[in-house]
């Protein structure tokens, strides 16, 4: 009994070092010392005959008989915890903590309402979410600091399992309603030339090129008059009230009705966002969060 627990526990050691793609972040994750985790792997290179793991300099690659052994790994992995949680939810009620990290968006909605229906059959399971843009949310689901994420496309889905969303969020720019631009139904690229620039963060050079705002942009995009940039559409609000500029954001995400000085108009050509629920690729779930993956897969798959 103990030697199949000891494979058990080796397989999954393995699949999180395919994970994280380097053995140092995998015993990180795994709170392991790098040479145990190390004389774990080679034990199982050295039991099944093969070699698994092609170690660089700072990455990991696997070689046709590691590739092979991941699948099956997955197939063994999923099958364990799928038992385990049946046998479990018998005699115990699921609960847990669910982290997801999101940027400021409408179609949250659709997530909220996932996890109101999953937290009225399992109301022991706790939802926890960080609001913040495309870096700061990748950075934490890489260091396994979140178990979602909610990311604006396009973005780079290499590491990433996903599900996206059906709705796509328009961009355009919110302006005081005695601004001259208010007087119009669309903003163009014209229009924003000589004026002062409130920006995310996601219009960055560092971002844009993944973003589409350089396709919408073009060469004005380097001339633009960025007077402020921000993370949360909130202070941008906030700042274009002042009169400090025009604030480029997605719409529906700050109050622009009558009683509001602010307004919001879209861009023309039109520019609009897709988005995405992200999770690393071969993720280990707690029993809760394998929960709302389900619920995620059944409503918009």
């Amino acid at each position: 009994m103990y030697y199949y627990s000891m494979e058990f526990r080796v397989l999954r050691y393995f699949l999180t070092v395919v994970r994280e793609g380097s053995i140092t972040g995998a015993a990180n994750s795994l709170h392991l010392t790098q040479p145990t985790l190390s004389r774990q792997l080679q034990d199982l290179e050295k039991e099944l005959g093969q070699k698994l793991l092609i170690r660089g300099k700072t990455r990991v690659t696997l070689t046709p008989e590691g590739m092979m052994l991941r699948k099956r790994a997955e197939e063994i992995v999923d099958m364990v915890e799928k038992t385990e949680a049946e046998f479990n939810s018998i005699n115990e009620i699921i609960g847990g903590d669910i982290y997801i990290g999101c940027g400021e968006t409408e179609s949250m909605k659709y997530i909220a309402q996932v996890m109101k229906d999953l937290q009225e059959g399992y109301p022991d399971i706790k939802f926890h979410i960080h609001s913040g843009n495309a870096e700061d949310v990748t950075e934490k689901l890489d260091k396994g600091l979140l178990d979602f994420g909610v990311l604006i496309q396009p973005i780079d889905l290499a590491k990433y399992d996903t599900i996206t969303l059906p709705q796509k969020d328009v961009w355009g720019v919110i302006m005081r309603k005695d601004s001259p631009l208010a007087k119009q139904d669309v903003i163009t690229l014209e229009d924003l030339a000589d004026k002062p620039i409130i920006a995310s963060r996601q219009m960055s050079k560092k971002y844009s090129a993944d973003s589409g705002f350089l396709d919408w942009f073009g060469d004005t995009f380097e001339k633009l008059n960025i007077v402020a940039t921000y993370n949360l559409v909130y202070n941008a609000a906030i700042m274009v009230e002042t009169g400090l500029g025009y604030a480029v954001t997605l719409d529906k995400l700050v109050n622009t009705t009558k009683n509001s000085g602010i307004c919001f108009r879209p861009l023309s050509p039109k520019l609009e966002s897709g988005l995405d629920i992200v999770w690393k690729k071969y993720q280990i779930f707690s029993p809760a969060s394998k929960l709302f993956l389900d619920m995620l897969y059944k409503k918009f798959n």
